[in-house]
């Protein structure tokens, strides 16, 4: 063979080497995701029913991923500001969204002004909902619901509830209610669940709304009077406590559902990665045992119960926001 074959040859085999390294490289790196700290950014603060959630799932996502799992709490603009971050994080999944209706349907509703897309989320899989309680303060005489609609038509424009602030779903979750029975009813915003409890145990609202850890201690303790679980079927975790399409009121279904999300453009093989280990963790025994305990049903995963999901719940708020005229400006 001539030197100048072998040559050719020689840069044949080399060229040939480098376009098998090129393609390789690719499914190499997809192969090592995670190989270093992912960051769930939490867009409330710790210690609400959207914090306990994250911290649950990110505890066990690290498991399931071989990979710590940090919480990030954003706070702040109705979860705005922790969407707003992820949005403009570098999408390689490293940087998750604990998303809410919030975030993800009810702000760019009533805030003209968002600072953010929430096209620019790309949902991973839905993760829980935490069905609503309704209850009273300083109401002997109401015991359920039909009774608190009766109190406010014969005394209008007297009661108050207190919700997590303008346009959370404690808010909008008595708006619907208000919609359903036309009762008259005034809303006084706080800046947590927590915060809008203590006014009803101290008597400055009568009428509260949020998940079963915010309200059922206070229940326990003899502080509130619970009236109903806003869902159609009973939880373990309030078990003798009746739902509101029991009483009559199949439509009254409230609460906080949570999913997870990354930036758009972040890799689609990364994306079923976080999702199929997310599915094993919502199908592990002591994650459903400890969110039955919590009153927090795990949702349906992936991403066309996603899209099913959001469907639903904007439909059904953009008739409470523009019913009620819930504006941020």
């Amino acid at each position: 063979m001539s030197l100048a074959i072998k040559a050719l040859a020689a840069r044949a085999l080399t060229a040939a080497v480098m376009v098998l390294s090129l393609a390789a490289g690719p499914a190499v790196a997809e192969e090592a995701y995670p190989s270093r700290v992912i960051r769930l950014v939490v867009p409330f603060g710790a210690g609400g029913i959207t914090d306990v959630v994250g911290r649950l799932i990110a505890q066990r996502l690290g498991e399931e991923l071989k990979q710590s799992v940090i919480v990030d709490n954003k706070a702040g603009a109705g979860g705005s500001i922790g969407a707003v971050a992820v949005t403009q994080a570098a999408p390689d999944g490293y940087t998750l969204l604990l998303g809410t209706v919030g975030t993800q349907i009810v702000n760019q509703m009533i805030s003209p002004k968002l600072p953010y897309d929430p096209a620019a989320l790309v949902p991973v899989s839905l993760v829980s909902n935490s069905p609503y309680v309704m209850a009273v303060a300083g109401l002997p005489e109401v015991r359920n619901l039909s009774e608190l609609v009766d109190h406010a038509r014969r005394h209008p424009d007297t009661l108050n509830f207190g919700s997590a602030g303008y346009g959370t779903s404690p808010h909008l979750g008595i708006e619907l209610f208000k919609l359903i029975t036309k009762a008259r009813i005034e809303h006084v915003p706080f800046k947590s669940g927590a915060e809008a409890v203590n006014a009803a145990v101290s008597r400055n609202v009568q009428i509260v709304c949020d998940a079963i850890p915010v309200v059922m201690p206070q229940v326990k303790a003899g502080h509130l009077n619970a009236l109903a679980i806003t869902t159609r079927a009973r939880m373990p975790a309030a078990p003798d406590l009746r739902t509101s399409a029991e009483q009559g009121m199949p439509d009254l279904q409230i609460g906080s559902w949570n999913a997870i999300l990354v930036p758009a453009g972040t890799p689609q093989a990364r994306i079923a990665r976080l999702a199929a280990a997310l599915e094993r963790v919502l199908a592990r025994p002591d994650v459903v045992a400890r969110l039955a305990e919590l009153g927090i049903e795990p949702l349906p995963a992936g991403v066309p119960a996603y899209e099913q999901h959001v469907r639903r719940e904007t439909e059904k708020w953009q008739v409470v926001v523009k019913a009620a005229n819930i504006r941020l400006e």
